[in-house]
């Protein structure tokens, strides 16, 4: 505790006595100030406790002490010690009343007692108190550290809710509550994610208060991590604010959460290696060795069935945006706005994806494997990731895609401009070990698709259940279908038939003549005169099942356009 002027008057040696607001006696004293100034107050700074001789008071004036003592409790003056036997033999009353009507504590200081002794106790106890800080602050870094090691973060934060006599939370990257101490802080703590979303927007290290009417309890916020985003935050609530020897185990926590939650880069490094050396022997169909190599760090994740996930990083100009009805655009709720906000979509969206799928992943407590991988033969660096099927990971990446699909429906075209990266995805179909080749081709497929189409994600069970015609609107297919019907439109520009109707009702008939006939309103021998004349400009027989293919396929992708 620091002194108060009740310990000041307590002690034996000074001989103080209370001549006014002794009710107000537990304030902490900051300081001792000797002045005989008739207004200190430019010099003071708030909770001071003030002595005087009234060498340059006239005390005896009750129209002089009542602004006085009014300047003095408006500068913060936490009391008032008027020495006897200098230039008054005892308090004057005008003082006395003026202390009482504005309820500043007024000691009275004996002849004996010289202002420096006051000032040496009023330093000591401060001392004293600094010293207990100190020395519980250090047992409070030792008590965290063990908890540290013996117990990760929710030990650390146990204990440093039990140091501040209050509640502490750990947040991810995305502002999702990783762990509280005390569980029931759990709701507090999650009516903070909007001021957790805003500190992690600040250069790190960042703090900010909240409190208010809506807020049980003071909150500090840190954000945690050595990088230029954070990793995660630490919340701290309290009834009051932190003194100093709380103020050390804050720090403390932030500094052990700081080293708990961020992998240094060589172990991170490591990681990866292990990572890309099992994907290796998957793709090269050798789960077991991929199993061997995976041990303790992906074991789990080959255990049972895993989705790949191939995403890239393109050119917004070199994105086509195409339409379909199997993919309408996805509204952007609040949950997904989140999700975007937190990735950060305006720097790398590789390394944003990354930080999505790893935070879910971590949160779940599910492994997951990703690998930086440069020679993709794309149009920009990709990233593969093995996930367990229908686990966190691959939700926060659906979600992510989504948020970043109702984003981009909103911002025009001109406005995004030509630099933008856009991050493209594929997903493979649930797989095991043994088909990861297999599941990897699917996300390239799943991947190729989504590039095509301008969409974020596609997943290759939805492109295997949907319509093959979408797929027609490549330019490559148009192209085809152009050049395959050519000679039959201009046959056609020159008014001698309708060949190019006739064999769209001839294949939707199935050949039957009388059906398709009648579908165009001509006899079946003109019918078949047209289809002659068909196999005669094409130079293919119509009873070639292919060439009856590529012309249903041709006139889909020109009636598509």
């Amino acid at each position: 505790m620091p002194p108060t002027l009740a310990s000041l008057v307590r002690h034996s040696a000074l001989k103080l006595t209370v001549r006014a607001g002794g009710d107000r006696l537990d304030v902490p004293v900051r300081w001792a100030h000797v002045s005989e100034l008739a207004d200190p107050v430019p010099y003071m700074e708030g909770g001071e406790l003030l002595l005087v001789t009234a060498l340059k008071l006239d005390a005896e004036d009750p129209e002089a002490m009542v602004p006085y003592v009014k300047r003095l409790v408006g500068a913060g003056v936490v009391g008032l010690g008027f020495a006897v036997g200098v230039t008054y033999g005892e308090i004057p009353k005008a003082l006395v009343d003026a202390a009482e009507q504005e309820g500043l504590p007024l000691l009275e200081v004996p002849r004996r007692t010289p202002f420096l002794a006051i000032s040496k106790a009023v330093s000591a106890e401060i001392a004293a108190d600094q010293y207990r800080a100190v020395t519980a602050g250090f047992a409070a870094q030792r008590e965290l550290t063990g908890q540290a090691l013996a117990a990760g973060p929710e030990g650390v934060l146990g204990a440093l809710a039990s140091q501040v006599d209050g509640w502490a939370a750990l947040y991810d990257a995305s502002g999702a509550v990783v762990a509280t101490a005390p569980e029931w802080a759990g709701r507090r703590a999650a009516r903070l994610t909007a001021d957790v979303e805003r500190l992690r927007e600040r250069p790190a290290p960042a703090s900010s208060v909240v409190g208010g009417p809506e807020h049980e309890d003071r909150v500090e916020l840190h954000s945690l991590g050595t990088g230029r985003r954070p990793r995660a935050a630490l919340a701290v609530g309290t009834a009051a604010a932190l003194g100093t020897a709380e103020r050390y185990a804050v720090h403390s926590a932030i500094a052990l959460l700081t080293l708990t939650t961020e992998r240094s880069r060589s172990l991170h490094a490591a990681e990866q290696r292990v990572g890309a050396a099992v994907l290796r022997m998957l793709l090269a169909k050798e789960p077991d060795h991929a199993r061997a190599v995976a041990g303790d760090l992906y074991g789990e994740l080959l255990d049972a069935p895993f989705r790949v996930i191939v995403a890239e990083s393109a050119s917004a100009a070199s994105a086509a945006r195409v339409q379909s009805a199997d993919h309408a655009p996805v509204p952007l709720t609040k949950a997904t706005a989140a999700t975007l906000a937190a990735a950060d979509p305006h720097g790398d969206p590789l390394a944003a994806l990354t930080e999505v799928v790893e935070s879910a992943a971590a949160r779940a407590g599910e492994a997951v494997l990703v690998v930086p991988d440069g020679g993709g033969g794309g149009e920009g660096e990709r990233l593969v990731v093995l996930a367990a099927d229908g686990g966190a990971a691959v939700a926060a990446c659906g979600e992510y895609a989504a948020a970043l699909e109702a984003a981009r429906e909103g911002i025009p075209e001109q406005a995004a401009g030509g630099d933008v990266d856009e991050l493209v995805v594929g997903l493979s179909a649930p797989a095991g070990p043994i088909a990861a080749a297999a599941a990897y081709k699917q996300a390239e497929q799943a991947l190729s698709v989504a590039r095509r189409r301008g969409r974020v994600c596609v997943e290759h069970e939805r492109m295997a259940a949907g319509s093959v015609l979408p797929l027609l609107a490549d330019d490559a297919v148009k192209a085809f279908a152009d050049g395959l019907l050519r000679a039959l439109h201009e046959h056609d520009a020159t008014g001698r038939g309708d060949l190019v109707a006739s064999v769209r009702a001839w294949l939707s008939r199935h050949g039957q003549w009388d059906a398709a006939a009648a579908d165009l309103g001509v006899h079946r021998h003109t019918l078949r005169y047209r289809m002659r004349r068909v196999e005669e400009i094409l130079g293919r027989s119509l009873d070639d099942p292919d060439v009856r293919m590529e012309l249903w396929l041709a006139l889909k992708a020109t009636t598509a356009e």
